[in-house]
C-alpha cells in the first residue's frame, strides 16, 4: 500500500527556488515577492486520486491527477505554460514528469516523519522544499 500523503502542510525550507524560477523564465519582479512567500499545501489522496492545493498571499494553485494518467496541466499563475503531466509511484514517492518548453522539468514528493519533501527540476536546475504537518 503506497503512504498516504494527505494533510495540511506549511512550508519550513525553500533552498535554491530562485535558480528553479529563473530557468522557468519568471520575472524579476514575480521571482522576489515568491521566494519571501510561505505557501501551505492541501493534499487530499483517495487511492491514485490527488487534490493538492497550495495556497499563499500572493497566489493559490490547484492540481488534480491520477497515478499513471497523462493529464495537460495548465501552469496559470506559475509560468503560465502549459505541459503533460504523468505521476507514478516510484516506491513511496511520486514522480512527475513534465513534458512541454522546458526540458528536464518535474517534480517528485515523498514523506520523511513529519515531513514532506519536494524536489523541483527545470533544466539544470533544482529546488528542495521541505514541509511540515500543520
Amino acid at each position: 500500500m503506497p503512504v498516504d500523503f494527505s494533510g495540511t502542510w506549511n512550508l519550513i525550507s525553500n533552498d535554491n527556488f530562485e535558480g528553479y524560477m529563473v530557468a522557468l523564465g519568471i520575472d524579476f519582479a514575480t521571482r522576489k515577492i515568491a521566494k519571501m512567500l510561505k505557501p501551505q499545501k492541501v493534499i487530499r489522496q483517495d487511492g491514485d486520486s490527488f487534490y493538492i492545493h497550495t495556497t499563499s498571499t500572493f497566489r493559490d494553485y490547484l492540481l488534480e491527477f491520477k497515478i499513471g494518467e497523462e493529464f495537460e496541466e495548465d501552469n496559470k499563475g506559475l509560468d503560465n505554460r502549459k505541459c503533460k503531466s504523468l505521476v507514478t509511484w516510484e516506491n513511496d514517492k511520486l514522480v512527475c514528469v513534465q513534458t512541454g518548453e522546458k526540458k528536464n522539468r518535474g517534480w517528485t514528493h515523498w514523506l520523511e516523519g513529519d515531513d514532506l519533501h519536494l524536489e523541483l527540476r527545470c533544466e539544470n536546475q533544482v529546488c528542495k522544499q521541505v514541509f511540515k504537518r500543520a
